[in-house]
C-alpha cells in the first residue's frame, strides 16, 4: 500500500507509548516547531493566492473555504472569525463542512467520500467566475473536496489548494497549491496535528493579509471590529486612543457622536470635523481611512 505523507508512521515518535509525560510533550513539541519551517516555504503561493483573492473581492466576489472533518472546521473557524474581527458580512467569507452544520462538533461518517456532495454544497450557494474557494484536505485526496474543487473551476471561480501533501490530487486539480511539507505525524494519520496546525496558519494568513489589503485595518488596529460583549466595547475605546493618540474622554465622546463607527470616530479625532464631514471625507476617498485621514 503506497502511503501519503500524512498516513506514514514517523520514526521519530516509534514508542511514544513507552515514554513518561514530559518526553511524550518534548517529541510533540519538536514536531511542532517544523510546522512553521513548513509554512514559510509557501509564502510565495500564498502571497499569490491573497493577491488573487483580494482582486475577486474587490470585484464583488466572495471567498469560500470548503473540507471535510479537522480541515472543514478549520475553515469554518476562519471563517467566523471574520465578521467580528474585519467588520464584514458573514456571507463575504464563508465555511462549508462535508455533513453540514452537524458535522462542525460530531463526526459524520462517510460525509467525505462523496465528490458530488462537494459540488452539490457549491451550487447550493450560487458559485459565481468572481468567487474564491479554498480546498482543505490534509491528504490532498478528500472526494469531497476535490468535487466541489472541479464544479469550481467548471464555474470559473478561483481555486486554492490547501494539503500536506504535493504530489495528490488536489495540488494537481488546484490553480495554486499551498503544500506545507509537515511530513509524518506524531501518531500515524492523525492529521488534526501537524497537518491541522499548518493548515490553521495558512487559514490565518490568507484571510488576514485579504482583509488588511483590503483596508480593513487602520496600521495594526482592527479599525473596523464589532463590539458585540463589554471586552469589545473596552477594546474599541482602545483601538481609538492608540490610533488618535487622544484621551478617553475625548475618544468615549467621538464614538458616541459617530454611533460607535470606529472609522467615522477615528477621522473626528484626528481631523476635528463632524460626523456628517467625516463619513462625505470617507465616502470621497473610496473608504481609504489612510487617504481620508491625508497619511
Amino acid at each position: 500500500m503506497d502511503l501519503t505523507p500524512t498516513e506514514q508512521r514517523n520514526k521519530k515518535t516509534l514508542g511514544i507509548d513507552s515514554l513518561g509525560i514530559p518526553e511524550i510533550l518534548r517529541l510533540i513539541n519538536a514536531e511542532d516547531q517544523i510546522v512553521a519551517t513548513a509554512v514559510a516555504a509557501e509564502l510565495p503561493k500564498i502571497a499569490k493566492a491573497v493577491a488573487r483573492i483580494v482582486q475577486r473581492l474587490s470585484n464583488g466576489g466572495r471567498l469560500f473555504y470548503i473540507g471535510a472533518g479537522t480541515s472543514g472546521r478549520l475553515g469554518v473557524l476562519d471563517a467566523s472569525e471574520c465578521p467580528p474581527t474585519f467588520g464584514v458580512s458573514a456571507n463575504l467569507v464563508r465555511g462549508l463542512i462535508a455533513g453540514g452544520k452537524k458535522a462542525v462538533m460530531q463526526s459524520v461518517e462517510g460525509a467525505e467520500d462523496r465528490p458530488e456532495d462537494g459540488a452539490r454544497d457549491l451550487r447550493k450557494i450560487r458559485l459565481s467566475k468572481l468567487d474564491s474557494v479554498v480546498g482543505i484536505a490534509a491528504s490532498g485526496t478528500t472526494p469531497y473536496v476535490l468535487g466541489a474543487i472541479a464544479f469550481a473551476k467548471k464555474r470559473g471561480a478561483l481555486t486554492v489548494g490547501i494539503a500536506a501533501n504535493r504530489r495528490s490530487p488536489l495540488a494537481s486539480s488546484a490553480q495554486i497549491a499551498i503544500t506545507p511539507q509537515v511530513g509524518p505525524e506524531i501518531l500515524a494519520g492523525s492529521t488534526r496535528l501537524k497537518a491541522g496546525t499548518s493548515q490553521k496558519m495558512v487559514l490565518n494568513m490568507l484571510s488576514t493579509a485579504v482583509m488588511v489589503r483590503l483596508g480593513h485595518a487602520y496600521d495594526n488596529l482592527m479599525i473596523d471590529m464589532g463590539e458585540a460583549n463589554e471586552k469589545l466595547r473596552e477594546r474599541a475605546t482602545w483601538i481609538l486612543k492608540e490610533a488618535s493618540a487622544k484621551d478617553v474622554s475625548a475618544v468615549t465622546r467621538a464614538l458616541r457622536q459617530s454611533g460607535h463607527e470606529l472609522r467615522l470616530a477615528l477621522i473626528m479625532l484626528k481631523s476635528g470635523v463632524s460626523k456628517k464631514q467625516a463619513r462625505r471625507i470617507l465616502r470621497e476617498s473610496r473608504g481609504n481611512l489612510r487617504k481620508a485621514l491625508g497619511e
